[in-house]
C-alpha cells in the first residue's frame, strides 16, 4: 500500500482490522488510501461513492488520525445519518467522535460556541423556512408597504430572494433583475425589507438557515484566531456531493482546510443540475486550478447498471465540452438494449408507457420497480391520466398530483362557474385569491351571489359594490372583467382560449407575485390548455376532469403504501435513486433540453448532464420515449426529436416502432414532407 503523510496521529490500538483490498475495488481502494494533500474524486453514478467515503475515514482512523480531527461533510440529514451508520460498523463507537453533518449541522456546531462574536447569544433560535416566511411578512407590515394597492413581492418570494443572495453571494440587484425582473421597480422597497428583515433577526436573536453559512464564513474571516483553531484542529475535510456546493460553501470548505490542505471533494461533475437552487458548478470543475497540486482520481466501476445501459449513458454525457471526461464500466450482465420509442402524440405516449408497465408487472415485476422520470412536472400530466385510468397505482414524487395543485384548482374554479354558477367552492376559491378578503367576507359575498337569480350578472353589477363598499378588494374591477370576458360567444367552444384569457387577465401576475416557481406553474397551465384542445366543450372537460378525480380517489394510494406503486417523478428528484425499469419521457427539443435552455451552451450542457443523471438511474430496462406531434386537432406543432437522441450511437439502442403509422411518419418526416 502507498505510503501515508499524517497528520494529528496517535496510535490507535482499539481500532478494527479491516481488509481493504478485499472489500474495495482498486479505484477505490486507491482513493481510500490516497497520500494526504488535495484530492478530487470523480465518482461516477453507482460506482459505490459513500462506500469509498466512509472507508476512507475507517481507513484515516486506522492510521492513527484522531476522529475528532476529522471533518465530514454531506448534503442531506438522510445522506449523513447513512454515512455515520456505516462507519459504525467501520469503527465502531469511536464514530460519535467524528465531526460529522452537513453544511448547515456543521455551522451551527460551530457557532454555538462563538456566535456572541457576531452580536448573538450562544443560545439564538433557529428559524426553519417558515419561520424566515413569516418574518418578512412582519418586516413589509413594519415597514408599511401597502402590497394592497401595488404588486409587491410575496414574504415567500422575498425569502427566496434573500436566500439566492446569501447562497450564491450575488448582487441583490442581479438576483431579482435575473429571476424576478417583473419586481425591479420595487428593488429600492425590496432592499429596506432585506435590511428590516436583518435588523429584525439580529433584535430577536434568530438565525435563519442560511445565517449558519454566512455567519460561518464571516465568523472565520473577521476572527482569523477562530479560522486557525479550526483549520489546524482539522486534519482531514471530506465533503460529499461537492458539484452540488455552491459558491458560499465552496469558500467555508476552503477556509476551513486552509492549514493542512488535506481535502478531499468527492462528486460527479456530470451530475451537477442544481444551479436553479445556487449550485455552482464551477466548484468542482475549477478544483484542480484552485489546488494546483490536486490528486484527480476517478471511480468509474458501476455497480448499479447493465453493460448495455451504460454504453449509452456514455454516449449521453460525451458531447459535453466542460467536464471530466470518464467512461463507466459494468460489472453486471444483461442483454436488454435501451429503447427509443418514437409515439404519435403525447396520448400514445402515455399509453405506451402504462401498457409497457403492465407488461413488466406480468413478467414478474413489482410496480415498485418502475419509475417514469420527465424534465418538469407538467409533462406527467398525460400518463398520470392514463395510470388512472387503467387502475394502475402510482406515487408522484415530484409533487401534488396534476389536477391537485392550487394553481390548476384557481383556473379550473374559474371554469366551473362558466358551466355552474352557483358553484359554491369555486365562487369562494375566486373570492379568497383577491387581496384583501378572508374567509368571512368571502361568505358574505357568496349569500349575496346566492340571493340573486343570476350570479354572474350580480357579481359585475353595481350593486355589489354598494352592499360591500369597504370590502370589495382593489383588484375587483380586474376580476369582473375576466369573468366578463370568459362569457364572450366566441369562447364558448375554446376551453384552452379560456385558459389563456385567465392567464393574461392577471392571473400570470398572481402566479409571479406569489410562487417563486411561477415560471413551472405557468407551463402546467400551458399543458392544461393543449389538454382542453381535446374537447368539443367545456362541460364534456370539466367532465373527464370530474372523472378522472373520482377514479383517482378510488384506486391511487395517497401518503400510505406505495410498496406496490410506480414512482413519477422529475429528475431532478429522482437523484440518488434508482430503479430496474425507468421510462424518460417528452424527450424532444424544447421539451428535454428546456427551450430556455437551449439558447446558451452553459444552459445545455446542464440540461444533457440532466439526461444523464435520468438515465443512469435504470439498472436493467430503459425505455427513451418522445410524441413526434404535439397540440390536438385544434392546433398541432411537428416536434423534433431530442438533440441529445442524435448524439447516441445507433447501435447503442433499439428503435421500438409501436404501428405501421409511426413507420409512416417517420419515413414522411425523413423526406421533409408535410404530415397535414
Amino acid at each position: 500500500m502507498k505510503k501515508f503523510n499524517l497528520h494529528g496521529v496517535q496510535k490507535n490500538l482499539s481500532s478494527r482490522i479491516i481488509d481493504y483490498e478485499r472489500h474495495l475495488n482498486p479505484q477505490q481502494l486507491e482513493a481510500v488510501t490516497a497520500e494526504s494533500g488535495p484530492i478530487l474524486v470523480i465518482a461516477g453514478a453507482g460506482s459505490g461513492k459513500t462506500r469509498t467515503i466512509t472507508y476512507r475515514v475507517a481507513w484515516l482512523f486506522n492510521c492513527g488520525v484522531l476522529p475528532e480531527r476529522i471533518l465530514l461533510v454531506t448534503f442531506t440529514n438522510k445522506a449523513a445519518r447513512d454515512m455515520l451508520h456505516r462507519l459504525e460498523h467501520l469503527i465502531s463507537s469511536e464514530v460519535r467522535r467524528v465531526w460529522g453533518g452537513t453544511f448547515h449541522h456543521i455551522g451551527n456546531l460551530i457557532l454555538r460556541r462563538h456566535a456572541q462574536l457576531l452580536g448573538y447569544t450562544n443560545n439564538y433560535t433557529i428559524m426553519d423556512r417558515e419561520d424566515s416566511v413569516d418574518l418578512f411578512e412582519l418586516c413589509v407590515s413594519d415597514l408599511k408597504i401597502d402590497i394592497k394597492k401595488r404588486r409587491f413581492p410575496t414574504s415567500r418570494i422575498l425569502s427566496n430572494i434573500y436566500s439566492l443572495t446569501v447562497n450564491t453571494e450575488k448582487d441583490l440587484k442581479k438576483i431579482v433583475v435575473d429571476k424576478y425582473p417583473f419586481f425591479a421597480d420595487e428593488l429600492e422597497d425590496v432592499k429596506r425589507v432585506m435590511r428590516r428583515y436583518e435588523a429584525k433577526k439580529k433584535e430577536l436573536d434568530f438565525m435563519d438557515f442560511d445565517d449558519l453559512l454566512f455567519n460561518w464564513k464571516k465568523l472565520f474571516i473577521e476572527f482569523p484566531e477562530i479560522k486557525t483553531f479550526y483549520s489546524e484542529n482539522f486534519c482531514h475535510i471530506l465533503v460529499d456531493e461537492y458539484q452540488d456546493t455552491n459558491r458560499l460553501q465552496a469558500d467555508i470548505v476552503d477556509l476551513t482546510a486552509s492549514f493542512h490542505r488535506n481535502i478531499m471533494v468527492v462528486g460527479d461533475d456530470s451530475q451537477s443540475i442544481y444551479s436553479f437552487r445556487g449550485a455552482n458548478f464551477t466548484n468542482i470543475i475549477d478544483f484542480p486550478e484552485r489546488y494546483p497540486d490536486a490528486k484527480l482520481l476517478k471511480l468509474e466501476i458501476n455497480y448499479r447498471s447493465t453493460s448495455p445501459i451504460l454504453q449509452l449513458t456514455n454516449f449521453v454525457i460525451a458531447a459535453n465540452k466542460r467536464q471530466f471526461p470518464k467512461v463507466l464500466k459494468s460489472v453486471k450482465k444483461g442483454d436488454f438494449k435501451p429503447a427509443v420509442v418514437p409515439l404519435r402524440d403525447v396520448n400514445q405516449q402515455a399509453e405506451f408507457v402504462a401498457e409497457r408497465i403492465l407488461e413488466i408487472r406480468d413478467e414478474g415485476r413489482s410496480l415498485k420497480d418502475i419509475a417514469v422520470l420527465y424534465r418538469s412536472h407538467y409533462h406527467s400530466m398525460e400518463v398520470q391520466m392514463e395510470l388512472t385510468r387503467r387502475g394502475i397505482p402510482f406515487i408522484v414524487r415530484s409533487g401534488l398530483r396534476f389536477f391537485e395543485r392550487a394553481h390548476i384548482k384557481d383556473v379550473v374554479a374559474y371554469l366551473k362557474i362558466m358551466v355552474n354558477p352557483k358553484d359554491e367552492l369555486s365562487w369562494k376559491r375566486l373570492f379568497k385569491m383577491l387581496s384583501g378578503i378572508g374567509n368571512v367576507t368571502a361568505d358574505r359575498l357568496w349569500r349575496d351571489l346566492l340571493s340573486n337569480e343570476d350570479p354572474l350578472q350580480r357579481v359585475s353589477s353595481k350593486g355589489i359594490l354598494d352592499a360591500f363598499p369597504r370590502k370589495v378588494s382593489s383588484n375587483w374591477a380586474k376580476f369582473v372583467e375576466t369573468l366578463c370576458l370568459l362569457q364572450d360567444k366566441s369562447l364558448k367552444k375554446n376551453t384552452a382560449g379560456m385558459i389563456q384569457l385567465i392567464l393574461q387577465q392577471g392571473y400570470g401576475d398572481y402566479l409571479k407575485s406569489n410562487y417563486p416557481d411561477y415560471e413551472e406553474r405557468i407551463e402546467d397551465l400551458g399543458q392544461l390548455a393543449s389538454f382542453a384542445r381535446n374537447f368539443s366543450s367545456l362541460r364534456s372537460f370539466l367532465s373527464e376532469l370530474a372523472l378522472l378525480g373520482s377514479v383517482e380517489s378510488e384506486t391511487v394510494i395517497v401518503g400510505g403504501d406505495d410498496d406496490e406503486c410506480v414512482v413519477l417523478s422529475t429528475v431532478h428528484q429522482a437523484k440518488g435513486l434508482e430503479w430496474p425499469a425507468v421510462f424518460v419521457i417528452w424527450l424532444a427539443d424544447g421539451r428535454f433540453p428546456a427551450a430556455k435552455a437551449m439558447k446558451e451552451s452553459e444552459n445545455l450542457e446542464e440540461e444533457r448532464r440532466l439526461l444523464y443523471v435520468a438515465t443512469t438511474r435504470a439498472k436493467e430496462e430503459l425505455y427513451l420515449c418522445y410524441p413526434i406531434i404535439a397540440g390536438s386537432w385544434r392546433q398541432v406543432m411537428i416536434m423534433k426529436p431530442s438533440r441529445f437522441l442524435k448524439e447516441i450511437d445507433k447501435d447503442a439502442y433499439e428503435m421500438w416502432i409501436v404501428s405501421d403509422e409511426i413507420e409512416t411518419l417517420l419515413e414522411r418526416l425523413e423526406k421533409k414532407e408535410h404530415l397535414f
